[in-house]
């Protein structure tokens, strides 16, 4: 019979290559952000400091989340998740690299004046990348999980005896959709680390390394 709940042990994905980076990362941030918490307490932060204090905390919390669901089997909620998590992640990238974007945010991040996560993600490829990424369409997949259009039926269908069927539970037999998700979450999730990182004159934490 299948679990109600599954353990680490005997989760439907287990030993997946992707899903095993994710799992390190999410380790190497907890750890880097063990380092980095401390030095938000009691001192005077920046405007920076500030926006990470919230925005790095909210990214962490939906990797986890993203990362029970898959162990959980629930797909499609991980892929939902990951417009939230991602605009997170670029949202702080945005303010490190934009004062106007900074002073935006700590004016509240009015949802008539702050950039939309496509702009956000354009104005990153210009600044960082010199326009040499093509960002068109970046927000669109993430938007379509989100809203349900009819895209969004491509995350949440299963082969039953040849037949497509759209499940209401856990999804235990998409290993590429899994794998999806994860090569999507990993390198927002490396870079929220390294903006707290950048943040808070910290060296990024990786497997292995040794801290103070």
């Amino acid at each position: 019979m299948t679990p109600v709940v599954f353990t680490p042990s005997d989760e439907p994905y287990l030993g997946r290559e992707l899903l095993c980076a994710f799992d390190n990362l999410i380790c190497s941030c907890l750890e880097l952000n063990a380092k980095c918490a401390p030095l938000s307490h009691g001192d005077e932060l920046t405007d920076l400091q500030r926006a990470a204090c919230i925005l790095v905390p909210q990214t962490i919390t939906l990797a986890l989340s993203i990362r029970e669901l898959i162990r959980q089997g629930y797909l499609f909620g991980a892929k939902v998740l990951m417009r939230p998590f991602v605009e997170r992640a670029v949202t702080l990238m945005y303010v490190f690299h934009n004062s106007e974007g900074l002073e935006l945010w700590n004016q509240g991040w009015d949802y008539r004046k702050r950039p939309t996560l496509q702009k956000m993600a354009d104005y990153l490829n210009e600044k960082l990348l010199h326009g040499q990424s093509p960002m068109k369409g970046f927000s669109q997949a993430f938007n379509s999980a989100t809203h349900g259009d009819p895209f969004s039926a491509q995350w949440n269908v299963v082969f039953h005896e040849g037949v497509p069927v759209f499940p209401v539970s856990k999804n235990l037999c998409s290993p590429g959709l899994a794998d999806e998700i994860c090569a999507e979450a990993i390198p927002w999730l490396a870079s929220a680390m390294g903006m707290m990182s950048a943040a808070f004159n910290q060296r990024e934490v990786g497997p292995g390394s040794k801290t103070n």
